[in-house]
């Protein structure tokens, strides 16, 4: 198993990693079985809060983290820990890839969008909250565009992630909202902090 940080990732995170690999192995986002058996994985793996190393879980104060897990050696996935500090938002972005999100500590409030004609984001529905254990999905073919933030203006939520590509290398898009072209961004990782 290939990991970003030094320590030997927790069982939970390596039983998440090997359902990934046999996943991507033999189904894909267009087949029937591939969100079913996605949101089983991430709904086991967030189901516990102890495996998650306490380095991968510091919030910065100004902007939320992105803390590498795992990156397979294929780039076919990656898995990151998302620290939200107080109130923290970000921008209205897309990743170009399927994705799977895990509620693992607090609550985030997720909006979506679709660009009308003119490139304006426009919010598509109500917004949601996830809460601990609550588990959604991004992708191209499903919805791709969205804004989070932290549920919170007083405590630290965390979520965990896995995307089809190594995400921090991914070629990605932020929509500005007023319209007009969208920018392109690669959002690379935070480094953990040192225990």
């Amino acid at each position: 198993m290939t990991t970003t940080h030094e320590q030997a990732p927790a069982p939970a995170l390596q039983t998440f990693v090997g359902a990934l690999e046999s996943l991507v192995a033999s189904s894909h986002e267009q087949q029937p079985d591939f969100w079913p058996r996605l949101e089983v994985a991430m709904r086991d793996l967030v189901a516990q809060d102890d495996w998650l190393p306490a380095n991968l879980a510091v919030p910065h104060p100004q902007y939320y983290q992105q803390y590498c897990l795992h990156v397979d050696p294929e780039a076919r996935f990656s898995v990151v820990s998302f620290v939200w500090g107080p109130g923290q938002v970000t921008p209205i972005h897309d990743h170009t890839v399927w994705g799977v999100i895990g509620m693992l500590r607090g609550a985030e409030v997720v909006q979506d969008f679709a660009c009308d004609a003119n490139g304006v984001p426009v919010p598509t529905g109500q917004s949601h909250t996830l809460t601990a254990g609550d588990v959604a999905f991004v992708s191209p073919t499903i919805g791709d565009v969205h804004k989070v933030s932290n549920a919170f203006d007083d405590r630290v939520s965390i979520s965990i992630h896995a995307y089809g590509g190594n995400i921090g290398k991914v070629d990605r898009h932020v929509f500005p909202p007023e319209g007009g072209l969208p920018k392109s961004f690669v959002s690379g990782y935070s480094t953990p902090v040192l225990a």
